[in-house]
């Protein structure tokens, strides 16, 4: 399987898997992910990398974690990261970074553990959905088991 179903197991969380097939000229991911698999848009959460700048000017990557249905705010990701200027990661570099590719960039399981940031709404569900590391693979966890296994910090991202 995928290097986050991989990390999901060495952890002994509890998760579903959803596989779907993935149409090519679809773009919205996330929506199509919902879609194929009979789950709220509020429920289906994205994975954005952006980069976080210090004081030395240096942007450093971070992940931000947001339902499908809502668009991320940089300024209320600068909050949770606590620094005032963040921006959206370049797609080639957020490939590097994780090792997944666009589309399928699952917070699970990167290369590298980053900074992250789940918004405060997965808190409503019993099981949210993210990305299993390929497009056309959605996992089914429990938000409190994906904020311990990342460390994340939970906030408010969405205007």
């Amino acid at each position: 399987m995928t290097p986050a179903v991989v990390a999901l197991e060495a952890a002994g969380i509890a998760f579903t898997l959803h596989q779907f097939d993935h149409d090519p000229s679809v773009r919205d991911y996330g929506r199509e992910a919902a879609d194929a698999i009979g789950a709220d848009h509020d429920q289906v959460f994205k994975t954005l990398l952006v980069l976080t700048y210090s004081s030395d000017g240096a942007g450093k990557p971070a992940v931000a974690i947001v339902p499908v249905s809502c668009q991320l705010s940089l300024k209320l990701a600068g909050a949770a990261f606590r620094t005032k200027r963040v921006e959206m990661c370049d797609p080639s570099l957020a490939e590097r970074t994780t090792g997944y590719v666009v589309g399928g960039i699952s917070p699970l399981g990167q290369r590298k553990r980053l900074p992250t940031a789940i918004d405060e709404t997965a808190e409503l569900w019993d099981t949210i959905y993210v990305s299993g590391g390929r497009r056309g693979l959605d996992i089914g966890v429990a938000p409190a088991d994906l904020v311990q296994l990342l460390d994340a910090v939970v906030a408010p991202l969405t205007a």
